[in-house]
C-alpha cells in the first residue's frame, strides 16, 4: 500500500446508536472545525483540551479553555498520566457540566478517555483523533484503558465520547510507519465483516471500519459477546507489543496477530487452507509484516497471552470458523505453539 494525501469528499456521518448516549462520528476534511458546535451541542461551559499535537491542530472550542500538552506513545499510557490529567482538570476547576477534548493518536484517546471517565465519576469527552489507527478504531466505542507492567489495557472503564471528529486533513502529515500502524486495524477488519477495503480511498476505509464498529458496539457495548470480534488478531498482537517493549507498534502487532489467528484457526480445523492463506495475503497486501519479529521468545508470548483480559478460561482467542469469528476459550497450548512455529 502506498498512502497518498486524503482525497476531498463530502464528510460522512456515522451514528453510534446507544440510546440517550448515542453520538456522531464525523469523517472528512476539515471536520475538526465542528468542535465549537459539538461543544455547544452538549452544553459544556468550559473545556480542557489535552493535545499531543501542535496547538493549531485543535480549533478554539468556543468556550473558556485550557490546553494541556500530552505525548502519544505506550510508555505514557499508565495510571501516572491519568492522575496528572485529573489534577490538571481539578486545577482548572473543571466540573461535571464541562468537557474534555482529546487531540492525538490512539494512546492519547485511550488515556484522555479514561481520565474523563474517572474525573468526577465522568465528564463529557470529545475526541479529535489524528492518526489513521485512532480514526479507524481507537477513538470509537468507549473503551478506555491504560497499561500495567503485567500487561496491556488491564485498567480501564467504558466511557463513551459525546462526539468523534475524524479530520482526514490530519492524515496528510503521517509518516509511513503511522500509515502501517493504521492499516493493521483495517486488515483485521477484513475478517470481521468490513470486507475488501484494499483498493478503497482512505476516507472510505475509515468510514467502513467505523460503521462496522458502531454496529457491533450498539449491539454489545460491554463485551458480553459479539464485541469480542473486534479483538481479532489482538491477543497475540498485545503480547508482541509487550514482548518487544513496544518496539512493534499496535497496528503492526495486530497485523501479525491476524495472520496468527488464521494459522491457529487452521491448526484447530476451524477453517480450510485457502482461508488461512487469505489472512496472510490480506495483511501482506497492506504492506505489513506477516512473521514474528526476530528474537521473540515463544514461552514469553504464551505467558503474556494467558494474561490477556479475554482469557477468563485458559488461552482464549477470537478465531474464524464455520459461523464466522467468535471467542474460543481453552485453546490447547500445543495448538498455539504449533501456530507460532509456523509464523516465519
Amino acid at each position: 500500500m502506498h498512502p497518498s494525501a486524503p482525497e476531498p469528499h463530502v464528510p460522512a456521518r456515522i451514528e453510534v446508536a446507544l440510546g440517550e448516549r448515542a453520538y456522531p462520528v464525523l469523517i472528512g476534511p476539515g471536520v475538526r472545525h465542528r468542535l465549537p458546535a459539538e461543544v455547544a451541542r452538549i452544553g459544556a461551559r468550559r473545556v480542557v483540551v489535552v493535545s499531543a499535537r501542535p496547538p493549531e491542530w485543535t480549533p478554539d472550542p468556543g468556550v473558556p479553555h485550557r490546553v494541556v500538552p500530552a505525548r502519544d506513545g505506550e510508555h505514557d499510557k499508565n495510571l501516572a498520566t491519568v492522575e496528572q490529567l485529573c489534577r490538571a482538570f481539578a486545577e482548572f476547576g473543571l466540573t461535571r457540566a464541562d468537557a474534555v477534548v482529546s487531540c492525538g493518536g490512539g494512546t492519547t484517546t485511550d488515556v484522555v478517555g479514561l481520565a474523563a471517565g474517572l474525573y468526577h465519576r465522568g465528564v463529557a469527552v470529545i475526541h479529535l483523533p489524528t492518526s489513521l489507527l485512532a480514526q479507524v478504531d481507537a477513538s470509537v466505542g468507549g473503551k478506555t484503558a491504560v497499561n500495567l507492567p503485567e500487561g496491556k489495557n488491564l485498567v480501564g472503564v467504558y466511557w463513551q465520547p459525546r462526539a468523534v471528529l475524524c479530520d482526514t486533513e490530519h492524515l496528510g502529515t503521517l509518516p509511513q510507519r503511522e500509515w502501517r500502524n493504521g492499516y493493521g486495524e483495517i486488515a483485521r477488519a477484513h475478517f470481521i465483516g468490513a470486507g475488501e477495503l484494499r483498493d478503497r480511498p482512505v476516507a472510505e476505509q475509515i468510514a467502513a471500519c467505523v460503521a462496522l464498529k458502531a454496529r457491533v458496539v450498539a449491539a454489545d457495548e460491554r463485551d458480553s459477546g459479539l464485541r469480542h470480534i473486534l479483538n481479532y488478531g489482538h491477543t497475540l498482537g498485545h503480547a508482541l507489543e509487550r514482548a518487544t517493549d513496544f518496539g512493534l507498534r499496535h497496528g503492526e502487532a495486530v497485523g501479525v496477530g491476524t495472520v496468527f489467528a488464521g494459522r491457529l484457526a487452521g491448526v484447530l480445523g476451524r477453517v480450510p487452507a485457502d482461508r488461512v492463506a487469505e489472512h496472510h495475503e490480506v495483511v501482506a497486501g497492506y504492506g505489513l509484516d506477516t512473521a514474528l519479529p526476530d528474537g521473540v521468545d515463544h514461552d514469553e508470548l504464551v505467558a503474556l497471552m494467558r494474561r490477556d483480559k479475554k482469557a477468563t478460561s485458559g488461552l482464549s482467542f477470537v478465531l474464524d470458523g464455520p459461523a464466522g469469528p467468535e471467542l474460543v476459550a481453552d485453546v490447547p497450548e500445543s495448538a498455539v505453539r504449533t501456530a507460532l512455529g509456523g509464523m516465519w
